[in-house]
């Protein structure tokens, strides 16, 4: 299974609670089948603890440790609200949900780093289409 899926880009979100997006990003794995529907409690676990908001307007919902054992496959969700949304009190523009076999999550952190690293990435996929936001993902760009 690849580890984006172009139905898991979900473009124009409206903004809504930090909870509500997490549990939408959660269900986009497990309605793909990457996750158990448990991981999704693991990912707002994780978010109580520790925020998953990595700046430049982008946070990265993933679940504890422990929720790993709920992971079938790695995989990623993106969802992209051009108006921002409020987390932790900043504005989120997009939110990528991670699920990640092993330490794969190492290499698709550093991944998302690379191709989000500057605000000018970020401000261009907030504009672009699913293809284009895939193809930057999958490396085919």
């Amino acid at each position: 299974m690849e580890l984006l899926q172009k139905k898991n880009i979900i473009l124009g979100c409206r903004p809504k609670e930090k909870d509500e997006v997490i549990r939408e990003s959660g269900r986009l794995l497990y309605n793909s089948g990457y996750v158990e529907e448990s991981y999704i409690d693991g990912m707002l676990e994780r978010e109580k603890t520790f925020s998953t908001n990595i700046g430049n307007g982008i946070a990265i919902p993933h679940g504890v440790e422990a929720a790993k054992q709920n992971i079938k496959t790695s995989g990623l969700s993106v969802m992209v609200f051009p108006e921002g949304t409020m987390w932790d009190g900043e504005l989120m523009y997009v939110v990528i949900g991670i699920a990640a076999v092993g330490d794969e999550h190492l290499s698709i952190l550093a991944n998302i780093a690379d191709k989000l690293s500057d605000m000018e990435a970020v401000k261009k996929l907030i504009v672009s289409d699913v293809d284009t936001i895939y193809n930057i993902f999958m490396g085919k760009e």
